[in-house]
């Protein structure tokens, strides 16, 4: 049981145990985000295995804390990639503001945990909203993921964003402008997407 609810979302856990096998779910508007951590692979010809497991685990610790603080679900960590959501399994009216909450926080966090470990590690977020599906994948070392062009465009923000910085698409924007503050990026031309207008999300408005 336990370990169960270290892998799955609550309420997906306990379709699972009374006998769902296909959770496939279409979700009408959730927010995405990815957070990469720079430096990490440069790190990784310096410092040993164990050492680089615990810094990175001392740090996704971190960030774990952080989601429980803003009742977001993390999906799954790519090496040292990050990516967590707002609004899923269950609809959430204010998934954008956690999200772009749990973003600040993670912005924050990283220069105090580079001050106490000596390491220069910065960070790169990218957030979208929209649509998603969400369900359970394989049957094997199954995981609770999501999927779909909103999930696609989050990734691309972290990826075309900057160091130190959390880039946001239109469309999370459009939810957040009147309580958060923006700077408007150039057109960002996305390969498979065209041009796109983003931001950076610098904080919140007093």
């Amino acid at each position: 049981n336990e370990l169960l609810l270290n892998i799955l979302p609550g309420s997906i856990a306990e379709r699972l145990k009374n006998g769902e096998t296909l959770i496939a779910d279409d979700i009408d508007c959730a927010t995405v985000l990815f957070a990469d951590l720079k430096g990490f692979t440069d790190l990784s010809s310096k410092i040993s295995a164990k050492e680089l497991l615990m810094l990175l685990n001392n740090i996704f610790s971190e960030f774990d804390e952080l989601l429980v603080k803003h009742s977001l679900e993390k999906i799954k960590t790519i090496g040292d990639n990050y990516m967590l959501a707002g609004g899923i399994p269950e609809p959430s009216d204010n998934h954008a503001i956690s999200v772009a909450e749990m973003a600040l926080d993670m912005l924050n966090t990283l220069p105090i945990i580079n001050k106490n470990t000596g390491n220069p590690l910065q960070i790169r977020i990218g957030i979208n909203s929209g649509p998603v599906s969400a369900g359970v994948i394989g049957k094997k070392k199954f995981i609770y993921d999501l999927w779909g062009d909103t999930v696609n465009v989050a990734s691309r923000m972290e990826s075309y964003g900057n160091d130190g910085h959390i880039h946001v698409a239109q469309s999370t924007y459009n939810i957040l402008q009147d309580d958060y503050i923006f700077e408007q990026c150039p057109l960002l031309d996305i390969p498979g997407k065209g041009k796109m207008q983003t931001y950076f999300l610098k904080g919140r408005r007093a």
